[in-house]
């Protein structure tokens, strides 16, 4: 498998449903599927999934591969204003870096615990630097970010992956709206998630 997938139909007919509101196109954080947490979530709202699972063939992918295959699933079959983008974690470091070559995207994107550069954990010791941890705010910070249209963030108040302090920064620079969940991690509360789709996607 080459990281994309589809629980309904091709993602070349993807467009089709689009008009529905009844594809969701879903970016995973490192490891996830597209059934299982947050896709298993959406599939049984009866909705469809497609993305790209950050596994396998696509996760072996340079950076720079994995943000043009995410750039032109969107403009090939998601590039209309009744389109749903939902990117977790790495998946939505992805789908920032591919916004970042594209014009401001015109549909919903939620964005959850999402990566935005340089991360690290001083009682573990554990830190991650991802490809390009800079880009993104020091595009935000020149006003050159060609931000979505209509896309929010949800973050936890003590996530130390998706540090809420960047997160917020990058957020007010680029005018996106960012809510900090409070006493969260970077896996948000099951309810919380549940409870922000049925608004969402109402």
């Amino acid at each position: 498998m080459d990281g994309s997938c589809h629980f309904s139909t091709n993602i070349k007919y993807c467009w089709i449903l689009n008009k529905l509101s009844k594809v969701i196109y879903y970016l995973t954080g490192m490891g996830g599927r597209l059934d299982s947490g947050l896709g298993q979530a959406l599939l049984v709202r009866g909705l469809d999934v497609t993305g790209r699972e950050l596994t396998g063939e696509f996760r072996q992918l340079r950076f720079q591969g994995q943000v043009d295959a995410v750039a032109s699933d969107l403009q090939s079959s998601f590039w209309n204003t009744d389109a749903r983008v939902i990117a977790n974690s790495f998946g939505a470091y992805l789908f920032l870096h591919a916004q970042a070559q594209l014009p401001p995207y015109p549909a919903k994107v939620l964005l959850l615990s999402p990566i935005v550069g340089e991360f690290a954990n001083q009682e573990t010791a554990m830190n991650f630097i991802p490809p390009r941890s800079e880009q993104l705010l020091e595009l935000a910070k020149t006003g050159s970010y060609p931000a979505p249209l209509n896309c929010e963030i949800h973050v936890g108040s003590e996530d130390w992956q998706s540090n809420p302090t960047n997160v917020e920064m990058f957020g007010a620079l680029t005018g996106l709206k960012v809510t900090v969940v409070p006493e969260a991690g970077h896996m948000l509360p099951k309810k919380y998630v549940n409870n922000l789709l049925d608004q969402w996607l109402s």
